[in-house]
């Protein structure tokens, strides 16, 4: 989905994993925070915490939780502790797996050159947009990288997510390159991992609405 002139990306920080980074972001005027529930990943939150954090957001700045090859009773433990609006699946998640809780849902797409979006949006037809994150072999998501933009069509029929090493320094020609519906960054924005720097998410929203034409 294009962007057009007279609409503003819209812009998630992942990764958060204290409310102090929740309500700065949402001060900063992001339209969603994600929660990561993936053990490995540096910005894990158990669910107590993440509970605090979303319990903290104002209206209107989504709650998303980021899941990697889930259980199914894993996902409902958290949804049934925390406040979530969104679902973003980064595994190998089928669209029956995605669909069963209820809750809207985005995949995210490990960008390759093979990679067949159109493919995708079909057996993901029931996603509210496909994440675009950078391929790097046996990492599902936060690789800090950015891929090749132009493997993503000019015209595609479900709304785009840009992620994969978005920072202030690239994000606005980001944005001008593919016309995403939204960006996602985590790591751009960061003075250590999980940790977001209020500076860096300040320019970074500046950048993104310096391309509001």
């Amino acid at each position: 989905m294009a962007v057009s002139s007279v609409l503003r990306t819209r812009v998630k920080i992942c990764g958060i994993t204290s409310v102090e980074n929740g309500l700065m972001v949402a001060d900063a005027g992001v339209d969603s925070i994600g929660l990561v529930f993936y053990e490995p990943s540096p910005r894990h939150v158990e669910i107590d915490q993440a509970r605090l954090i979303a319990k903290a957001m104002p209206a209107f700045v989504t709650k998303t939780a980021l899941f990697v090859d889930p259980s199914v009773e894993y996902v409902q433990a958290v949804l049934n502790r925390v406040q979530i609006d969104l679902l973003q699946f980064h595994g190998d998640e089928s669209a029956e797996f995605c669909e069963q809780f209820g809750l809207p849902y985005m995949k995210a797409v490990r960008m390759r050159e093979e990679t067949d979006l159109h493919d995708l949006s079909e057996q993901y037809v029931s996603a509210c947009g496909l994440l675009l994150d950078a391929y790097k072999p046996g990492v599902p998501g936060g690789t800090g990288e950015q891929f090749n933009w132009d493997l993503v069509p000019k015209s595609f029929s479900k709304p785009i997510i840009l992620a994969g090493g978005l920072n202030a320094e690239n994000v606005a020609r980001a944005i001008h390159t593919v016309r995403p519906w939204a960006v996602d960054v985590s790591g751009g924005v960061e003075a250590s991992k999980g940790v977001k720097s209020p500076d860096s998410v300040k320019l970074f929203m500046q950048q993104v609405m310096s391309t509001v034409e």
